[in-house]
């Protein structure tokens, strides 16, 4: 065997003595990875692909294929032990409701353990579904901070029943605001939406007695006058709402001040999600067989 020139397209010729043919060599898997570069691009960037042909110089043609081929099939699974992962933030976006994104994300190295398309955060068996591979993987949390939603909390309970569950502040208090109006009429909304004006201001111990302070004199000068009056209006029922939010999360809103590794928010994975739909909407053509598959990809390329 020995050199023989090169093709037209500049790639090294070679002949065969035995056959007296000429040939190339064609490493198909190698090729398929040198494009994934394209396909990284296409995905994390958010690039189009007419942006891609003038960067790679491929046919928009050519291009499509190479997204699509990675497309047709998730990424490797990944079976490494999460037991190093003790303080994490879990919380679910929609994109196409009813459909939504369940995601898990370590809040010491804000990455990403675990994504996945199509998981609602109302459906218990769906959540159970999503979190019993991690604990066959050696996850045994610490603290996990969520939005509250009461389906999430009873699922971490049964499966790790000493798990801390820490109420993320800020739905808190933009729940609770809403609930109270902007410009409240009624002397009870006026005071309780003081009160939930200052849950993003809680840095110090001093700070939540004082909230706690406030929260308590409240509930005993309305309170208990607003739970047994009957009255179901719009306002007082959204009143009501905020005070029954307030009572049952004030038992987990604090564990943050313990243990300065418990985030107070899921302000980290908010912006994660934020940067996601930038790139999903760059992308919103995307049929619907491929979806679960773009997010598989999605999480395992991008996990910050």
């Amino acid at each position: 065997m020995k050199r023989n020139g090169f093709y037209a397209n500049g790639r090294q010729r070679w002949f065969c003595h035995s056959c007296q043919k000429s040939f190339h060599w064609s490493n198909k898997a190698n090729k398929q990875q040198r494009e994934r570069i394209w396909f990284k691009k296409w995905m994390i960037e958010g690039y189009a692909v007419r942006q891609l042909s003038q960067q790679s110089h491929y046919s928009s043609a050519k291009l499509y294929r190479i997204v699509n081929f990675w497309l047709s099939s998730p990424p490797a699974s990944d079976n490494s032990s999460l037991a190093k992962h003790r303080f994490l933030i879990f919380d679910g976006t929609f994109l196409h409701r009813p459909i939504s994104i369940a995601t898990l994300m370590d809040a010491l190295g804000h990455t990403i353990i675990h994504g996945q398309y199509g998981v609602s955060e109302n459906s218990e068996p769906q959540l159970l579904t999503f979190f019993k591979p991690f604990k066959e993987r050696h996850l045994c949390p610490k603290s996990c901070t969520i939005d509250g939603n009461p389906q999430v909390i009873r699922v971490l309970k049964k499966l790790w029943p000493k798990i801390i569950i820490q109420r993320c502040l800020v739905h808190i208090q933009r729940q609770g605001l809403m609930w109270c109006r902007r410009n409240p009429k009624r002397t009870e909304a006026k005071r309780l939406r003081n009160i939930f004006l200052q849950v993003s201001n809680i840095r110090t111990s001093r700070d939540k007695n004082c909230f706690l302070k406030q929260a308590s004199l409240w509930e005993q000068q309305y309170g208990k006058k607003i739970k047994e009056q009957p009255e179901t209006g719009k306002v007082f029922s959204d009143i009501k709402r905020a005070r029954s939010m307030l009572l049952k999360a004030l038992p987990n809103m604090f564990h943050y001040l313990d243990n300065p590794h418990i985030p107070a928010t899921t302000n980290g994975l908010e912006g994660y999600f934020s940067r996601l739909k930038a790139h999903y909407r760059n992308h919103r053509g995307l049929q619907r067989a491929k979806r679960n598959n773009y997010f598989n990809w999605y999480f395992y390329l991008r996990q910050r």
